[in-house]
């Protein structure tokens, strides 16, 4: 066997063993809240906006339907509900941002939305981790609320 073949067979055993570790995804249902308190105590967000998982909270006139924010992190090295955790907090203060800019002091009916598939719950978010990415999708309404 001669040097590039060799060289060939290594990198093509590579290959599919990196892929088989990046395309590892599980599935994480976690609690939104812990997000939303790490978020606010991090000093990212600042209280003035409300968040209200489907089906939880008052209804008030929305002002942005269906907002959708999708948010990724590195994963290596960490438990997935690290990951989850301070991706979600991501998500969050992406909204609170959003329902700020659009004056707005809830964000409403908010569910999961990872590659465009609905989860709904009325206490957790769903998070995907993988062996080096973990993401979080959400999507809400921007409402005002009393």
């Amino acid at each position: 066997m001669n040097m590039s073949n060799k060289l060939f067979g290594t990198l093509a055993l590579s290959l599919v063993c990196s892929t088989q570790a990046v395309a590892a995804d599980r599935t994480v249902h976690l609690p939104l809240k812990p997000a939303i308190e790490a978020a606010q105590a991090a000093g990212k967000i600042d209280g003035s906006v409300s968040f209200y998982l489907a089906g939880t909270g008052p209804r008030g006139k929305v002002l942005e339907a269906n907002v959708v924010t999708n948010r990724k992190t590195n994963a290596f090295a960490k438990k997935d509900e690290e990951a989850c955790l301070w991706v979600a907090q991501s998500a969050v203060i992406a909204l609170h941002e959003a329902a700020k800019k659009a004056g707005a002091n809830a964000v409403t009916n908010i569910v999961s939305y990872y590659r465009k598939n609905e989860y709904s719950s009325k206490t957790d978010y769903e998070c995907h981790a993988g062996a080096m990415v973990a993401g979080v999708a959400l999507r809400g309404d921007l409402a005002k609320v009393k």
